[in-house]
């Protein structure tokens, strides 16, 4: 199934300054590994210890991923990485 994910602005310097793509995965997950395998280095910015890295969540159509990685993608949909914001 296929997805259009969204590279939040700060990840970009890893693909060349794409800010979609698409990509085919059952699961959050299987997406950062199939970003991971197009543009390398993605993951380790995504995930740490086998889950979504502090600090970043995860929207599947616009509503937050509550299962991480392991959220299922069971209709063709749009994937946004949401890194946190600081300020002060």
């Amino acid at each position: 199934m296929h997805h259009e994910v969204w590279i939040p602005p700060v990840h970009r310097d890893l693909t060349g300054g794409v800010e979609r793509v698409q990509v085919e995965a059952a699961t959050v997950g299987d997406v950062v590994a199939a970003l991971d395998a197009r543009y390398p280095g993605m993951a380790a910015r995504l995930t740490q210890d086998g889950r979504l890295r502090p600090g970043i969540a995860v929207a599947v159509d616009g509503v937050i991923a509550t299962r991480g990685l392991r959220q299922r993608l069971p209709t063709p949909g749009e994937i946004h990485f949401i890194p946190a914001l600081a300020g002060g």
